[in-house]
């Protein structure tokens, strides 16, 4: 952890006892601050009490005593309706901050490296991380993804934090620098916590806010407003904006055309590498990723050879169109964490022919995101309760069984992938469904089919 000691022997009040939550009023405490956290689940109270963390109802507090409110990104302080603990701390003129605030503050003398969007981000920053460290420059990666941010372990100056930046995140860094920030693309999301598209794309613009000379904004430019964000940040003196394009070329910027990653920062277009050839990270959404990656980490004086060669090492992140193992010629791929037609969608583009493992407990009644690829599809086989829906649904363009379970669906796809014969079969899960009928998560449901799948090796 990141020990606070500029909060020793100083009141703090942390709201929100979860992941990020948790680990600031560990930090806080390591640092010798005085805390008083509070959550209004009960379960998550009582798991903070057994590590000795002081439970106070910070709704029954003097706040005039208090230095900050630690706010979990997940409590609202603005829409639909601010907390009331947060009302009490803002009419006493508490300041409201987030773990990020804390950690950027704690290590002033390290570089954050800060990812946001819609969509993404994940991926983005595992792949910037995994070429900063291979790089050989010290770094850690967490956020939104993976550890909490004062979870993380102090760095040396100099070293890099990567960190996955959500817009309720980035609503509660007052002062904070990111000296290089990633803005991927934005789409309608969360618009109850922001009100409309303008609000969140405010939020989500706080990622530059506090920028200074020699900074660097790299943002997506195939959305309204995204593209918008890049021109009103073009107008600041001093921080090196670069506009990235997949489809189009991008002047100044980096942008991917027919599988080719260019980069044109330098004033003329130079081809850096062949997407077309990778084999994770496949599909034009995850393009968007490694030029944002490459962008980045450019910037940090990371050598284009050293780029290129970590991307192509790049082994994917867990359940997200993970490489399992390839027996017989067959490629087993986990993508448990396509929770939705959208999201497997992006998956069947990428393969043929794909024996797809589908189903769990649906999200809503059709797969018509997925219909322009089922011609990619040689069989799909069905789990959990969707199944005899799908079944419906894909029976009249392709053939089905219901296996019911996913280890079955495995044994069956492989069996009928080994019978079939094809030249390059991939057995896919990419189930189209969240996982709750029959996992504890989609976790655990990929962790499932990896073990399936090895249970199949000699």
């Amino acid at each position: 952890m990141i020990p606070l000691s500029q909060y020793q022997n100083q009141s703090i009040a942390v709201l929100g006892l979860a992941r990020s939550g948790l680990a600031a009023a560990r930090a806080l405490i390591a640092g010798g601050a005085k805390i008083l956290a509070w959550d209004d689940d009960a379960k998550n109270r009582t798991v903070a009490a057994a590590e000795n963390i002081p439970i106070a109802d910070l709704a029954a507090v003097d706040w005039t005593a208090i230095k900050a409110l630690v706010l979990s990104p997940g409590i609202p302080h603005t829409l639909p309706a601010p907390h009331p603990i947060v009302m009490a701390a803002k009419n006493a003129g508490v300041k409201i901050i987030s773990d990020i605030y804390l950690l950027r503050h704690a290590m002033p003398n390290c570089k954050i490296i800060g990812i946001t969007g819609t969509n993404g981000k994940s991926t983005t920053t595992a792949l910037i991380h995994h070429i900063i460290a291979g790089a050989g420059i010290p770094t850690q990666v967490g956020g939104n993804l993976g550890q909490a941010a004062l979870g993380l372990q102090p760095l040396a100056d100099g070293g890099i934090y990567v960190l996955e930046l959500s817009s309720y995140q980035l609503e509660l860094i007052p002062d904070c620098r990111i000296e290089c920030g990633v803005h991927l693309n934005l789409t309608p999301d969360h618009l109850d916590r922001h009100g409309d598209m303008e609000g969140y794309r405010q939020a989500k613009k706080n990622l530059f806010a506090h920028q200074q000379k020699g900074d660097v904004a790299i943002i997506g430019i195939d959305d309204k407003y995204s593209a918008k964000t890049l021109g009103e940040l073009s107008e600041r003196r001093g921080i090196k904006t670069i506009p990235l394009s997949i489809g189009q070329k991008a002047e100044g910027g980096i942008y991917v055309m027919d599988g080719i990653l260019y980069d044109a920062t330098g004033g003329k277009a130079e081809r850096i590498l062949d997407l077309n050839t990778l084999t994770s990270l496949l599909g034009a959404h995850n393009w968007q990723n490694i030029a944002a990656a490459y962008g980045a980490t450019k910037f940090q004086n990371v050598s284009r050879e050293t780029i290129c060669n970590l991307i192509t090492s790049f082994p994917g992140l867990d359940h997200r169109q993970q490489n399992i193992a390839t027996i017989g010629g067959i490629r087993f791929i986990n993508d448990s964490k396509a929770t939705n037609p959208d999201s497997a969608a992006k998956a069947l583009q990428c393969y043929r022919p794909i024996y797809w493992i589908a189903g769990g407990k649906p999200k809503g009644d059709d797969l018509d995101a997925c219909a322009p690829y089922f011609g990619n599809i040689q069989q799909a086989f069905l789990i959990g309760q969707a199944a005899e829906n799908f079944a419906r649904i894909l029976g009249p363009h392709l053939p089905v069984k219901i296996s019911g379970t996913l280890r079955q669906a495995v044994q069956d796809a492989y069996t009928q992938a080994k019978m079939d014969g094809m030249k390059s079969p991939v057995i896919l899960l990419s189930p189209a469904c969240a996982s709750f009928d029959q996992f504890r998560d989609f976790e655990h449901r990929g962790q499932e089919f990896a073990e399936a799948v090895h249970n199949l090796a000699p």
